[in-house]
């Protein structure tokens, strides 16, 4: 059993409480588990900027409880249905993080650790980026239709006094489920990095081709 909550809290009441950025929102939805304090994250999250309004989204194992924060109106929750993933076709919408890793050495040509970190920029780089993902996540982006790809937009975010910012790309598109396991796989555990900050968490809506 999985579900899918919507919320929606003012930029006003976000700002009021120190959590308007990525990782502060990110936070905030740690209130639907109360009383859970030790929990490892298991959830996926996304976050949208509307007008005066941030739209979070939240994508998790155990049924989320409407915080405090979030008027009843606000606050939107279904259970995922068991054949909702067994559809060919879906249309999606994706907020990730798409980057690659640059190879460091030291003097004496030896790799240093796990290599940097650097945002993807390039339209071409992202769409082999996404395909990538797609060959692992047992799914294909259907050429016939278009695919939208956004610009880079930058989310800045303060952790532990420590300031930083990921690149953040929306694709928009139609896919085909090529591996019914692994897409179910990809779906729950969300698609790049940066999982704990919004990215990665699919919004799917089936369609007939």
């Amino acid at each position: 059993m999985n579900w899918l909550a919507r919320m929606e809290i003012s930029v006003d009441t976000a700002f009021a409480q120190g959590k308007s950025d990525s990782y502060g929102l990110h936070q905030l939805l740690w209130h639907c588990f109360p009383g859970e304090p030790d929990r490892k994250r298991n959830f996926l999250t996304r976050f949208d900027t509307m007008e005066g309004t941030f739209r979070l989204w939240i994508l998790s194992p155990s049924k989320p409880i409407r915080p405090g924060w979030c008027s009843p109106e606000n606050f939107a929750l279904k259970e995922i249905a068991s054949l909702f993933l067994s559809h060919r076709y879906y249309a999606f919408d994706l907020r990730v993080n798409p980057v690659k890793c640059l190879v460091q050495r030291n003097v004496q040509g030896e790799r240093k650790g796990h290599g940097q970190r650097v945002p993807l920029i390039k339209p071409d780089e992202l769409r082999a980026w996404i395909d990538r993902k797609g060959d692992a996540g047992g799914f294909r982006i259907i050429g016939e239709k278009p695919l939208e790809i956004g610009p880079v937009v930058k989310s800045h975010f303060r952790k532990k006094e420590q300031a930083a910012c990921h690149g953040g790309v929306q694709f928009r598109g139609v896919l085909e489920v090529t591996d019914k396991k692994k897409f179910e796989e990809t779906y729950y555990n969300g698609v790049g990095s940066a999982k704990g900050f919004g990215f990665g968490l699919l919004l799917l809506a089936p369609v007939n081709l």
